[in-house]
């Protein structure tokens, strides 16, 4: 994810974050869950779909990753440096799949926890259907 560490008071204000990685399957079906349980979508923050990898990041607070013990994902924390969303497109091979400034500024941590365990479960539940 581009970031920058600049305190630039013209950049826009976006809070500090720290970034929630899973496999792209598990996530979307989170985004899904997140959006269902919520009038189009609020309280989910950005979302980071990486195509290289395979994978979806969710912006949570900064400070999440020091707790952050959900099985099949990680938690990249900012480690007190202030990283902040830039306002730039992603990098090459990724995409807003929930872009800045369409959304919260984060995605509540216990509500994605509880998101993340229920895609889990329905995808377990899907996988052994075949």
């Amino acid at each position: 994810m581009e970031t920058s560490q600049s305190n630039d008071l013209r950049t826009p204000s976006v809070a500090a974050c720290d970034l929630v990685t899973v496999p792209t399957r598990q996530g979307l079906e989170a985004v899904d869950i997140l959006r269902r349980a919520s009038s189009a979508g609020d309280g989910m923050g950005p979302v980071l779909h990486d195509d290289g990898d395979d994978t979806l990041g969710f912006v949570v607070p900064a400070g999440t990753a020091e707790a952050w013990d959900v099985p099949g994902s990680t938690c990249t924390g900012t480690d007190g440096r202030g990283l902040r969303l830039a306002p730039e497109p992603p990098p090459r091979g990724s995409d807003w799949l929930v872009p800045p400034g369409e959304s919260d500024l984060a995605t509540d941590p216990a509500v994605l926890r509880r998101a993340l365990g229920e895609a889990a479960r329905l995808i377990e539940a899907a996988d052994r259907c075949w």
